[in-house]
């Protein structure tokens, strides 16, 4: 079933491993990939706010605890200019140059975005194969994601990171059925040319 679906989502507790699971599949995988990843900032132990980082170098803060802004998650002020500028713009240029678009993660930092919100949607009812994370938590719009007919959710446990790895590694596998599926289409419009 999950090879059937085009965007693959991960949920689970803060801290089980999410984000790691993605970074291990893109490194065992050829895949063009563009996007964005979700990392802690932090001094010492004590964390800080929260960096989003581009699959191709950029980086913007997301949230800090510095940050004045009428968003706020917790003790976390959250710059949703820079999310638009870094992260959605990320995103909108995954769907038009790459095979798979990375989003970590669709949050509650993110979602209060309206321009993120339109950006995952393109995303999913795109082509393209979407591998990402969303909140474990319910909230209105993301239970509308977890529930859309595109995507695949996956619930991540301590217990369960190799299994779900194996999972997504299968699915990030180049679909043999959509191969031909598009052999036939070219052999239907080339009537000249059969296999044999």
């Amino acid at each position: 079933m999950l090879n059937m679906k085009k965007a693959c989502l991960l949920t689970g507790d803060p801290g089980v491993g999410k984000t790691t699971i993605i970074k291990q599949a893109l490194n065992k995988v050829q895949a063009r990939a563009g996007g964005f990843f979700t990392e802690e900032i932090r001094a010492g132990r004590v964390r800080q706010g929260f960096r989003i980082v581009t699959l191709d170098g950029h980086s913007a803060i997301l949230a800090h605890i510095d940050i004045k802004s009428p968003y706020r998650v917790s003790k976390y002020g959250v710059d949703i200019e820079s999310l638009d500028k870094v992260g959605v713009a990320a995103i909108r240029e995954a769907i038009k140059k790459c095979d798979l678009v990375v989003i970590d993660e669709i949050g509650k930092m993110e979602l209060f975005s309206p321009y993120f919100k339109e950006a995952v949607l393109e995303a999913i009812n795109s082509e393209k194969r979407v591998l990402g994370t969303i909140m474990r938590t319910s909230h209105p719009w993301a239970d509308e994601i977890k529930r859309h007919p595109n995507v695949a959710l996956i619930s991540l446990t301590k217990a369960n990171q190799e299994q779900v790895l194996g999972q997504v590694l299968e699915w990030l596998k180049p679909n043999k059925q959509s191969w031909k599926m598009r052999l036939k289409k070219w052999q239907s419009a080339h009537r000249w040319f059969r296999l044999s």
